[in-house]
């Protein structure tokens, strides 16, 4: 078997990608009449993550959490990488 290390750039790109997160996850507080509108709060658990070496070839992936700590809806419009 051959295995691979990821690359310095690609470890840096997901890092990229994942502090890039916070600035790409908007949340917008919903109006219910009078009074302050209750408001999202973006929680994300795990910032980063690094790949163990794997097999060249073999797609890797992971997933992060989302959480919202406010008391009002999370509206995720847009997701990019960095």
């Amino acid at each position: 078997m051959r295995y691979r290390h990821l690359s310095a750039r690609a470890i840096l790109l997901a890092v990229l990608a994942v502090a890039a997160l916070p600035c790409a996850v908007a949340a917008q507080p919903v109006s219910m009449g009078s009074g302050p509108a209750p408001a999202a709060s973006v929680l994300f658990p795990e910032k980063a993550f690094e790949f163990a070496p794997v097999i060249d070839g073999v797609k890797v992936l992971h997933d992060f959490v989302v959480q919202n700590k406010g008391s009002g809806p999370l509206l995720i419009n847009d997701v990019r990488t960095g």
